[in-house]
């Protein structure tokens, strides 16, 4: 048994027993239940520890273990209507909401029920993380000289060396800053180079975190289409003169959700259009690292053929390996890279040390290549797997293109049919799954869905989860009258 499920069920076992004991009472010592559950010390230590994070058992030194007195209740809710008022800003006298938006961030992030097939998912399933490699590399960290001092506010030199080597030569580590995570990078750059209430040109669809963070920071994101060779440049310029925009985010590289890659004709126009415009490009190149193993290597990155310091790069190790493992970066040159790192030092100081160290005994051990390629490959035959299930068992939704990178399939409903009662009756039947409206800053040409492939056990899972996707369709899309719509295009 893992000890990390050790744990969790020694807690729950001691939790359940709690009852036993009268506030203030003794629980055995932890040499008894040692023996008793036949369990390590660790693994008693660490669930105890549990028990007295959650406030059900105090430990004395010297003493042991014993049951908390009861927590108080809790007092009754004020009133926070007045909350209203003043969480809403003033525009020409009136008042008007400055809500955010983060539910389609919350798709992805939210765990589904236990039982429920995760499609909706943003990260790797366990069984494709790198835990011990992590493990390991974590444990090294903390032991090297000065692990847990201070590190420099733009990051390790050396995890800024690392990064910098993928964005061709005229990139060095002192171009490179290094964030908590790629959605930290994100919410610096656009709060560097645009102002509030300023436009910001983004691909339709495109990642709804970053819609997010648009909209949080006062920026109006204004769409641009994309089809299967991405951004379509000519719309770009006609954006670019319509609105004044100073800022384009996109992802050249297996994008989100549409999975497609940057044509190469395109890529020098898309350089070209922002430099006339007096523009940044914002790389968000978030799936490099997530290539499936029949691809050939993914084309660079925008900043490597950038020598005006158009493109602002945002890079991050969190899809390759884990949720907490938030180590990212950005990379600039010019006043903007002094403007990214002022507001980066204001925001968060720095990256904690160990972090950064632990993510650099990662990317250095021999275990980082092999995690490469298993990942690759597997990715690979779950995309394989899931595609065949869907073509086969579910012919009514459009796939229009199969990636070769990334963890997700992009799939167009019938016209008419309802989304959101579509994910309703899939979560009925048991499988989870990302709505396509979060992915459009406007109104959305038709109804869609994101299924992720990597979020699950296996290939057998996904499977099942393809067949109780039918019975949801089943249920919604024929009792709404959009039946089968014959043949569809796949690239």
């Amino acid at each position: 048994m893992q000890e990390r499920s050790s744990v969790q069920e020694l807690a729950d076992s001691l939790k359940r027993e709690l009852h036993r004991y009268s506030p203030g009472g003794k629980l055995p010592s932890s040499r008894a239940l040692v023996e008793r559950y036949r369990v390590s010390p660790v693994t008693v230590s660490r669930a105890l520890a549990r028990l007295t994070a959650e406030g059900l058992v105090v430990t004395r030194p010297g003493a042991g273990a014993f049951r908390a007195p009861p927590r108080p209740a809790p007092p009754a809710a004020g009133d926070t209507s007045w909350q209203e008022v003043t969480l809403s800003a003033s525009v020409a006298g009136e008042l008007v909401p400055r809500t955010v938006d983060a539910s389609g961030v919350l798709a992805t992030l939210a765990a589904p029920p236990p039982g429920v097939v995760e499609f909706n998912g943003g990260y790797l399933h366990p069984s494709l993380q790198p835990e011990r490699a992590m493990a390991a590399a974590l444990a090294r960290a903390g032991r090297r000289p000065g692990a847990w001092g201070r590190p420099p506010a733009e990051g390790l030199p050396e995890l800024r060396e690392w990064f910098a080597r993928d964005l061709g030569d005229h990139i060095t580590a002192a171009d490179v800053l290094i964030t908590a995570g790629g959605q930290s990078a994100l919410a610096t750059a656009l709060r560097a180079l645009a102002p509030p209430g300023a436009p910001v040109l983004v691909e339709s669809p495109t990642y709804p975190g970053m819609l997010a963070i648009a909209r949080a920071a006062g920026l109006r994101p204004v769409p641009v289409p994309v089809d299967g060779q991405g951004v379509r440049t000519e719309l770009l310029a006609d954006a670019f003169g319509a609105t004044g925009a100073r800022v384009f985010i996109c992802q050249p590289v297996f994008q989100n959700p549409t999975g497609t890659v940057l044509a190469p004709a395109r890529r020098a126009e898309v350089l070209r259009i922002a430099r006339v415009a007096g523009a940044f490009v914002v790389e968000d190149d978030f799936a490099r690292r997530l290539v499936h193993a029949d691809a050939g290597p993914p084309p660079g990155a925008l900043a490597a053929d950038d020598h005006d310091g158009v493109v602002v790069h945002v890079g991050s190790l969190t899809k390759v390996t884990s949720p907490s493992l938030r180590v990212g970066m950005l990379a600039a040159r010019g006043p903007a890279l002094e403007r990214l790192r002022a507001i980066h030092v204001v925001d968060s100081f720095f990256v904690a040390r160990p972090l950064q160290e632990a993510a650099l005994e990662l990317v250095g051990a021999p275990a980082w290549s092999r995690h490469l390629r298993t990942v690759a490959a597997a990715l690979r035959d779950r995309r394989n797997a899931l595609t065949g299930a869907l073509l086969s068992g579910l012919p009514e939704l459009s796939l229009p293109y199969i990636p070769s990178g990334g963890h997700h399939l992009w799939l167009r409903l019938p016209d008419g049919a309802d989304e959101g009662g579509l994910l309703s009756a899939a979560l009925r039947a048991g499988v989870a799954l990302a709505p396509g409206r979060p992915y459009f800053s406007a109104e959305p040409p038709a109804g869609h869905i994101r299924l992720s492939f990597a979020g699950v056990a296996g290939i057998t899972e996904l499977a099942e989860g393809v067949r109780r996707l039918r019975t949801a369709c089943d249920e919604v899309l024929v009792r709404g009258g959009s039946g089968p719509r014959p043949g569809r295009s796949v690239a």
